[in-house]
């Protein structure tokens, strides 16, 4: 009987512990991304992080584990619903992993230049965020890595040229594998971590990735070539989950939700910089830029897009996505 009384009052202890833990104790949120250490991403969540803690008054600390250090995005995803981590830098693959929802933004073509893509995120981002809200997470800043082109490891000018190349998928999505091979490609599904590892061994021997990515990750050494099209904009977004975003003060989280957001706006700016200086910097170590021929890419898009919906994207998703994209270009022309 002692022993049990004794095991009930270290419970009530420990509880009561926990409670004032949250309450009054310092709230740590480990962040993972897969952005490599140093990389422009990096250095701007690590100045966001530094943010948070200031205006906390130390209240809460940010840890960042950049290069993929806690694993691929599914992986981390998995993780986080158990809450550790307890935030995550994600591209749509790990989105997606959540809600097919964000597929919206890898629809090839779908987008033609930057400002279209943030006039529909600006419409959308309700709908999202609350879509995230469902699975327990916040959504505190969206993040742009640059516009995906496609590097091969020999020349690609054709539509018909591409679908002869093995090209890199994420693992873990099925239905996007199926996409691609009943769109005539050849997909490898693979971590993005083993990406090098899959170009060198000639598992793939191509990849779509935003100019930025593939100077960083140095994978333009093994893809020496780059068409010049546009495929889709690489969008992603800082999510932090719901139970350690309760645990922050009202007050902190305003302030974090404005510093957040002076981040997105600081990406919006430098990204498509960053991501011109590196194919001119990829270009002086050997990258061949690649003119696209053949009337199929002006006309492949709609295909593609039809293609996804109800798919690989919710219906009303798809159509807001649309409806959105079609009232920007009807005020202002387009032109990445």
């Amino acid at each position: 009987m002692r022993r049990i009384w004794l095991a009930c009052l270290l419970c009530c202890v420990l509880a009561l512990s926990l409670v004032a833990g949250a309450q009054g104790g310092k709230v740590v949120i480990r962040l993972a991304t897969l952005v490599p250490d140093g990389s422009i991403w990096d250095k701007n969540l690590k100045l966001m992080a530094s943010e948070w803690t200031k205006l906390s008054g130390g209240r809460v600390g940010v840890n960042i584990f950049p290069s993929g250090a806690l694993g691929d995005e599914p992986e981390v995803v998995r993780r986080m619903r158990f809450d550790n981590p307890q935030a995550a830098a994600l591209t749509v693959v790990g989105l997606s992993e959540i809600d097919d929802a964000f597929n919206v933004f890898s629809m090839p073509f779908f987008f033609e230049s930057y400002e279209e893509l943030y006039a529909v995120i600006g419409r959308m981002a309700p709908t999202l965020s609350q879509r995230l809200d469902q699975k327990n997470l916040v959504l505190v800043a969206w993040g742009h890595g640059g516009w995906a082109q496609i590097f091969t490891t020999k020349p690609v000018k054709t539509l018909a040229d591409l679908r002869q190349i093995k090209l890199f998928t994420s693992a873990g999505d099925e239905r996007m594998v199926q996409w691609y091979k009943t769109n005539g490609f050849q997909p490898r599904a693979l971590a993005m971590t083993d990406i090098l590892t899959g170009l060198t061994s000639g598992m793939i021997e191509g990849l779509p990735a935003p100019p930025t990515a593939a100077n960083a990750f140095q994978w333009f050494r093994q893809t020496k070539y780059m068409l010049n099209v546009g495929i889709a904009p690489v969008v992603g977004a800082v999510v932090v989950t719901k139970k350690t975003w309760s645990a922050i003060g009202e007050a902190d989280r305003a302030k974090f939700l404005e510093t957040a957001r002076t981040m997105e706006s600081r990406l919006e700016v430098e990204i498509p910089k960053q991501d011109s200086a590196s194919i001119e910097e990829m270009k002086k170590r050997g990258l061949v830029v690649t003119t696209a021929e053949g009337p199929e890419w002006r006309t492949i898009a709609q295909t593609f897009a039809t293609s996804m919906r109800g798919v690989m994207v919710p219906p009303d998703i798809y159509d807001m996505a649309v409806k959105e994209r079609d009232a920007y270009r009807q005020k202002k022309p387009s032109g990445r």
